[in-house]
C-alpha cells in the first residue's frame, strides 16, 4: 500500500497571534513566512498540502503563491481543531499537521513523522523528538521535553527538564549526563483519531503545562515519538523573525 496516496498535510494559519499578530504573512527573505512552510511541505512529496485559515488576508496571500486554501471558523481554539475541520471533508486516512510558523521545517522531518504514523505499531498519533545538546534549551520552558517508554511511546511531556533524578549528583541535570529529548511540534494523526480528539475538553495537565498533547494522553490516546536529528526555528515573536532573517541571509 502506498500510504502517501492516503496522506494529506494541513498547515493551520491564523492572524490573531497574541505575541505576533499577522506572523504568517510577515516577510522572511522577501516572502511570507507561510509560503516558506508551504514550499517545504510540498518538498516532502506526501501528496496534497492544504492551508487552513480563518482570515481573508491569509487566504488571498496563500492563493497568490499557489496554495490550496480552505477557510475555517474563526472560533476554533487550536491548530488541531482547524485541521480536524478540514480533514472531515477530504479523502485521506492520515493527516500531518505542520504549524504555519515553522519556515525552516525540514521536508525530511515531515516524512519521518509520516513514517512513524504508518509504522506497524499503528499509533493514534505520531510526532518527533531530538536530543538536547544545549544546556539553555534544557532549562528553557519554551523547549518542551518528552520521555518515552521502551517502545517509543510518550510517557509524558513537560516544560521542565524530565526525568528528574532524585538521588543523583546536583549536576546530573546536564545534557552530557543523560539523553534528554526535546519535542518538535509536528504531528501525524489517523483521521478517525483526529476527529475524536478535537472534541475533547481541556484537562488538568494541559491546564498546568499549557501543552495540548497532554489532553490527548489524559484521555488514553497513544503518541509514538520518533527520534530525529532535525531541529527547527519557529516564529513566535518579532525577535524570532529577525533571527530567522539572519539565518536565511
Amino acid at each position: 500500500m502506498d500510504y502517501s496516496n492516503h496522506t494529506v498535510i494541513i498547515i493551520p494559519a491564523r492572524w490573531a497571534s497574541t505575541r505576533f499578530p499577522g506572523k504568517p504573512l510577515a516577510s522572511l527573505g522577501g516572502r511570507p513566512v507561510l509560503q516558506h512552510v508551504w514550499e517545504r511541505c510540498l518538498q516532502a512529496n506526501l501528496g496534497r498540502v492544504i492551508i487552513a485559515t480563518d482570515d481573508d488576508k491569509i487566504k488571498s496571500a496563500a492563493r497568490d503563491f499557489g496554495a490550496d486554501v480552505v477557510m475555517t471558523p474563526d472560533d476554533l481554539e487550536t491548530g488541531t481543531d482547524r485541521c480536524a475541520v478540514v480533514a472531515k471533508d477530504i479523502d485521506a486516512h492520515y493527516i500531518i499537521n505542520v504549524q504555519g510558523d515553522e519556515p525552516f521545517i525540514e521536508p525530511g522531518a515531515i516524512k519521518e513523522v509520516a513514517l512513524t504514523l504508518w509504522s506497524a505499531a499503528q499509533p493514534d498519533i505520531a510526532t518527533l523528538a531530538r536530543l538536547i545538546t544545549d544546556e539553555n534549551q534544557l532549562s528553557s520552558s519554551n523547549v518542551v521535553k518528552v520521555v518515552r517508554d521502551k517502545n517509543g511511546f510518550a510517557l509524558y511531556f513537560s516544560r521542565l527538564p524530565i526525568p528528574y533524578c532524585r538521588d543523583c549528583p546536583p549536576d546530573f541535570q546536564k545534557v552530557d549526563h543523560f539523553d534528554f529529548l526535546a519535542h518538535l511540534g509536528i504531528y501525524g494523526f489517523r483521521k478517525d483519531v483526529l476527529a475524536m480528539i478535537s472534541g475533547l475538553p481541556s484537562g488538568n495537565l494541559e491546564g498546568m503545562e499549557k501543552l495540548e498533547q497532554l489532553r490527548w494522553m489524559e484521555n488514553g490516546y497513544r503518541i509514538k515519538v520518533g527520534l530525529t536529528e532535525y531541529s527547527a526555528l519557529g516564529i513566535d515573536t518579532p525577535e524570532d523573525l529577525q533571527e530567522a532573517n539572519r539565518r536565511l541571509s
